[in-house]
Order: C-alpha cells, then structure tokens, then sequence
C-alpha cells in the first residue's frame, strides 16, 4: 500500500521548500557587486639621450682605391739582333735613370749598313759633281754656238737632278742606317723602375718584342670611387668645362705591420660614370712617393691598397648622433613635452658604423641615443643620461 502524507506534512514541507527559496535568492540577488578599479601606470621608461648640437661641419668621405703609376709602358726593341751586353740595373725592382743604356744589341750588321751607305752616299755626290760639270761645259757650248735659248736635255738639266735626287736618297739611307745602330742601344725613357724584366743576355730579339715593364716613380694615382651621396659632398662637377677644385686627400695603408700615411692632391675626375657600378671616379695624385726614406715610411708602390679620408666642404647645421640613433627610415626619437618621445625626420649627409651626421635638429633637442621595439612615439620615458657629441 503506498503510503499516504497527511496535511500537515504538506504544509511543513511547503514552508520549508518556500523558505529555502527565499534564502538562495536573497543570497545570489543580495551579494555585493565589484567595484571598478583603474589599472597601475606602466613606470617611465629609462633612456640615455645625447644633446644635439648642430653646427658647420667639413664632413670626412671616406673612400679606398689600389695604387698604380702614372705612367707605366712596355718598353720593346726598335731593332732585331742578338743581346750582347745586360745592364747592372736591368733586373725586376731595380731603380733606372732616364738615358741609362739598358740593353746593348750586336752593332756588326749596322755598322756595315752604314758603310755601305757612306759609299753609296759618295757615289752619288761623284755623280753630281759629273753632271754639274757637264751642265757648265754644255753652257759654254750652246753660248758659243751664239743662240739664247737652250735645250734643257742639251744642258743636262734633267741628268743633274736625277743625280741631285739620288744623293738625297743614298744621304737619307746614311741617316737610317745610323739611327739603328743607335737604336741597337736600349735606354730607359725616363727616371723610374723596372717591374718585369722579359728577356736576357744571349737572346735574339725582333723589332718589336718586349723587353721589359717599367713605370715612373715620380708620380702615383689611386682611382677612388665615389657615390652620389659623396660627389654632393665634394661638390666635384662633371659637366662640360667644369674645373674640378684641388682638393687633399689623406691615404692611409697597412703596411709590414704598421699604418702609414700620405698626402695627396686630387685635381681630376674620370670623363664617365661606370657602367657596372655607377659610381664616379677621382683620381687622388701622389708626388714623389719614393722620397720617405728619411721618415721610415715605405713607398707607395703600385698595388698597395689604400683608404682615403678626403674633407667635404663645410655644411651648416650638422649634428654628430651615434648610429644607433637612427631609425631605419632615417628618423630619430626626441624626448618632447612631459617626457614624452616625439619622432623626427632627419636628412642624413654621412653614415659610419658607430656615427652618423644629420640634418634637421635643433639645438639643444634630446635624441635618444639608441631604439628598440618597446619605444616609440608618445612613449613616457625618464632620463638616465646625459651626453655630447664631439664635431670633428
């Protein structure tokens, strides 16, 4: 038998369910609600800024190029014949004087040339004295025959030029003659030094064959390649008729463990831009760069690799920041109002790996002096140094 509640249970239990209602709604309606609460400001940022102060600056270009001589030939043999006497100073490196006899070819065969042609010289100053006598006795004749006019074949006029003509010729071979055996001489064309030698004693040379690579030692050049960037700088014009301003360089060398320097002149620039790399080259000029011995700097010899330092002319309103200052689209981060960073565009006139010098900052701004990912524009920051820029 199921088993029956009576009405007074149904009450209790209805009172009960009823009360426990009325607690859980007073608990989830009645609990108190969170109260809004700003979030802590982020601390300034910590940076070093330098102090920019702009002013007028000469600006180093810095550039590098590879030694070679002015002047540097193939000096080969004008004569054909056999070597017979080699020069002391005939040997790769050696220092030569201009006139110095480097070579001696064999005479013999030129010697005998002129001998023949001294005869044939004589022959035909024979001939003329013939016909010029036998010019005069066919004068005489034709005045004695009593007539004003006379055959220029009877005079033998035209038999005394062939002979005047043929003593021209046989003096002109005399001449040719002694010019090769004086070419049989091989001399050094001007003061300089010997960089290949090619051939020796005992071997035969043809006209025409190289005996030797020298170059002169009283000047040397260096092709620097410059940039656009850098030909505003230099302010070296290209156009028709431009004169370029003489202008110092300084080249700088490693050399047997040491750094060297010297003094250069640039006074020209080549006529075109390079095809390859489009850039433009100057040519730094060196005087007697052989003359250091006195200083113990090594001379400037062709193939040494130099860097060349030359000043631009001066820009105004120039400040030095270090290279991590500058952003990647060229602009730099200023410390604002408040402390707050502000972004600046700046025209950036030379970069190095540690410094750049820019346009476009007044005096006395704060530059940071190095970016990264967590600054930027509006950023609070608060300074933890202070410094300066040396100018150059």
């Amino acid at each position: 038998m199921p088993r029956r509640f009576s009405f007074k249970q149904l009450l209790i239990a209805l009172v009960v369910g009823g009360v426990g209602l009325a607690v859980a709604f007073a608990v989830l309606v009645g609990k108190p609600q969170p109260q809004p609460k700003l979030a802590d400001a982020p601390p300034p940022t910590l940076v070093n800024v330098v102090i920019a102060e702009p002013g007028s600056v000469a600006l180093p270009v810095q550039t590098q190029g590879t030694v070679e001589p002015r002047r540097r030939i193939n000096l080969v043999a004008q004569v054909s014949g056999k070597v017979a006497a080699v020069s002391d100073q005939f040997s790769a490196g050696s220092f030569i004087t201009a006139g110095d006899v480097l070579l001696q070819i064999e005479q013999d065969d030129y010697q005998f040339a002129i001998a023949r042609a001294q005869s044939q010289v004589a022959a035909a100053e024979q001939r003329v004295a013939e016909e010029r006598g036998r010019n005069l006795q066919a004068k005489r004749e034709w005045r004695d025959l009593g007539s004003a006019e006379a055959n220029a074949l009877f005079l033998r006029e035209p038999q005394l030029r062939a002979a005047q003509a043929a003593l021209t010729a046989a003096q002109a071979d005399l001449a040719a003659a002694q010019l090769a055996l004086t070419r049989t001489a091989i001399t050094a064309p001007f003061d300089g030094r010997i960089e290949n030698k090619r051939v020796d004693l005992g071997q035969f040379l043809a006209a025409g064959t190289m005996v030797a690579d020298i170059y002169a030692t009283d000047l040397m050049e260096v092709r620097l390649p410059l940039t656009d960037s850098q030909l505003a700088l230099l302010a070296l014009p290209l156009r028709d008729g431009g004169e370029v301003a003489v202008r110092s360089a300084t080249l700088s060398s490693r050399f047997a463990g040491q750094l060297w320097q010297w003094q250069g002149l640039i006074k020209r620039v080549e006529a075109s831009v390079d095809r390859d790399s489009r850039v433009v080259y100057a040519i730094a000029e060196v005087a007697d760069p052989f003359a250091s011995a006195e200083t113990g700097r090594p001379p400037l010899v062709p193939g040494m690799f130099v860097t060349a330092d030359i000043p631009s002319l001066a820009i105004v309103g120039v400040s030095e920041l270090p290279a991590a200052a500058l952003r990647s689209d060229n602009t730099v981060l200023v410390v604002g109002e408040q402390r707050r960073l502000q972004r600046i565009s700046v025209d950036v006139k030379l970069r190095r790996p540690d410094t750049v010098w820019v346009v476009g900052l007044a005096p006395g701004v704060q530059v940071v002096s190095s970016h990264s990912n967590l600054l930027a524009a509006g950023s609070l920051v608060e300074i933890m140094r202070e410094t300066t820029q040396e100018q150059p």
